[in-house]
């Protein structure tokens, strides 16, 4: 995580990036342009709904101004950690769109009349360098996106408001002043959210690796699952056309999901310190965040309650799902397993991230019972704790079974598991997590001993 303290003299580091993302911008996009141009065929993706948009001709003002945004962005960095981050986004975002442009080249199809005074010179200006290719995704909201989570930050939060009307405006005018389709919208703030997400400032970049645990065949075998979900969709998305192309942004959502678990990286999910998730992990994920939450609801409808499995020390100890906003508030202490689901809470929280369906192995129980133990410590006589994941079957059910025995309140496995099982008895625990819970407490536990 990083805290942006400001760090003078960035402006100097800024204007060297400028000079490198100015050049490599026009020279890309014109080289992208060009190519389109010299094709025989290039085809459109127009909804017949779309010919209903009128032409605004004072939307070029918003259109153009996001190139002094893009300008002055750079300029305005607190410090070098941003700055890099920022550079990273603008640059992965031209790289990834002029790609698309190559790969999958589209037009647009409307004919805009000729336009007269001074909007009608900014028009004329534009399509000097410009031609109706280079379409979905629209680099403009792209660029868009990133420039927004930049200015939203730096504005004091009193006129965040002129940001968000701003953007919206810039956003709009892509398609009333006739330069994309609607389909290079959600396109464009998909790209745009990627980027974020590959470059984040409050989060594990998704570009680092999970060190503590091991890849396992069941990281391969849930990773598959997703693949062959997203390919699935994605066929339906071509094969169908027209609205079924929704369908590619639940695809586009599963197969972040099967590198997540393919390459063992929970922090894909950007789940914030405060149980949130990041603004580009909501964009990306939402529709496997929805169908977990309903997943979640579902497989706990009979067994909806938390469970109170022992008090230590006049604390209280309940293992359930992950609570609702509201529900969180009756616990005085939150202990989260969960690194798929956002949680909205305002009490004392902790968490240690993992993957659904994964057992935890020795290492990680370790670490996670050394933050389960200090965070016991800082509640109070007479508070209520809940620990929790997805379901309140697995992974929490685990964490607090090797906590039990690392506090020495049991002597085994099975003695905590049975203490669970009393007040939980639908808990799920598979010979590999008890493996897991029994050598933890050989390699870990006995060695402090020792």
């Amino acid at each position: 995580m990083q805290t942006f303290t400001h760090q003078a003299g960035t402006w100097k580091w800024g204007v060297l990036g400028l000079l490198f993302l100015a050049p490599f911008f026009f020279l890309t996009y014109g080289f992208a342009n060009q190519y389109a141009a010299g094709l025989s065929d290039v085809p459109s993706i127009v909804f017949s709904w779309e010919k209903h948009i009128p032409l605004w001709a004072w939307t070029i003002v918003p259109y153009w101004s996001i190139d002094l945004f893009y300008g002055l962005s750079l300029l305005l960095c607190w410090n070098k950690f941003e700055l890099k981050q920022h550079v990273l986004r603008l640059f992965s975002a031209q790289l990834i769109s002029i790609s698309c442009f190559l790969l999958f080249p589209l037009k647009f199809t409307f004919e805009r009349p000729e336009l007269h005074g001074f909007f009608g010179l900014w028009f004329d200006i534009l399509m000097g360098f410009d031609k109706p290719f280079n379409q979905a995704p629209s680099l403009h909201i792209v660029l868009l996106m990133i420039l927004w989570d930049f200015y939203r930050r730096h504005v004091a939060s009193a006129y965040r408001w002129i940001v968000h009307l701003w953007s919206f405006l810039i956003g709009l005018s892509v398609l009333t002043t006739w330069q994309h389709h609607f389909i290079d919208i959600p396109t464009g703030i998909w790209v745009g959210a990627f980027c974020l997400w590959l470059f984040p400032l409050n989060a594990i970049s998704p570009i680092q690796a999970q060190k503590v645990q091991r890849r396992t065949h069941r990281h391969l075998k849930f990773a598959s699952y997703y693949l062959i979900a997203a390919a699935a969709l994605a066929f339906l998305a071509l094969y169908l056309q027209g609205w079924a192309l929704w369908l590619a942004y639940p695809a586009g959502s599963f197969l972040l999901v099967a590198g997540a678990y393919a390459l063992n990286r929970p922090h894909f999910f950007q789940k914030q310190a405060d149980g949130s998730m990041s603004i580009a992990a909501w964009i990306l994920f939402a529709p496997y965040f929805y169908l977990a939450k309903l997943n979640s609801r579902l497989w706990t409808r009979s067994h909806s309650n938390d469970s109170l499995i022992l008090s230590s020390n006049n604390i209280q100890i309940f293992l359930g799902r992950i609570p609702s906003h509201q529900h969180a508030k009756s616990y005085s202490g939150l202990f989260d397993c969960c690194a798929e689901l956002p949680l909205k809470q305002q009490q004392c929280y902790q968490q240690y991230l993992s993957l659904d369906l994964i057992p935890l192995q020795p290492e990680q129980l370790h670490l996670t019972v050394q933050a389960f133990d200090q965070f016991m410590s800082q509640q109070q006589a007479g508070s209520k704790v809940l620990i929790f994941c997805a379901l309140g079957y697995s992974r929490s059910s685990s964490i607090l079974a090797a906590w039990l025995i690392q506090t020495a309140q049991v002597d085994n496995v099975d003695a905590a598991i049975r203490i669970i099982r009393q007040a939980r008895p639908w808990i799920v625990l598979n010979t590999h997590q008890l493996a897991y819970i029994d050598t933890y407490q050989k390699q870990y536990l006995q060695q402090v001993k020792t």
